[in-house]
């Protein structure tokens, strides 16, 4: 029992902290974006799809429909640029930014509305 030592605050032993979802700025953007696009009542339902290699916020018509719009972060970047995007139901990227305001802000939503 004599050769036990107690180790406090380890630096080689500290776990690297991981993103795995949206950090409170990014969702504050994302969802004032909504709350605007829902108060012109041009955007319906949303959901969050969470996986390993990214998170996306889907945007819907219908809650039964497949989403319109996804705004995604990823976490393993290939391209720089493609930290953040927005992709459509087939998956095609319709912009992308290193930064979710840039992003946010250079998208024209008026093009987007997917209310009947």
């Amino acid at each position: 029992m004599n050769k036990l030592k107690l180790v406090i605050d380890n630096t080689h032993l500290k776990l690297e902290e991981k993103e795995f979802f949206f950090n409170k700025s990014e969702l504050k953007i994302i969802l004032n974006l909504y709350a605007q696009m829902v108060s012109h009542g041009f955007w319906k339902d949303y959901s969050f799809n969470i996986t390993k290699k990214k998170v996306s916020f889907s945007i819907y018509k219908r809650a039964s429909e497949r989403p319109i719009l996804n705004i995604c972060k990823n976490f393993k970047p290939t391209n720089y640029n493609l930290k953040y995007y927005i992709a459509d139901t087939q998956g095609n990227i319709l912009a992308m930014s290193k930064n979710i305001e840039l992003l946010i802000n250079k998208v024209r939503w008026n093009k987007y509305k997917i209310v009947n």
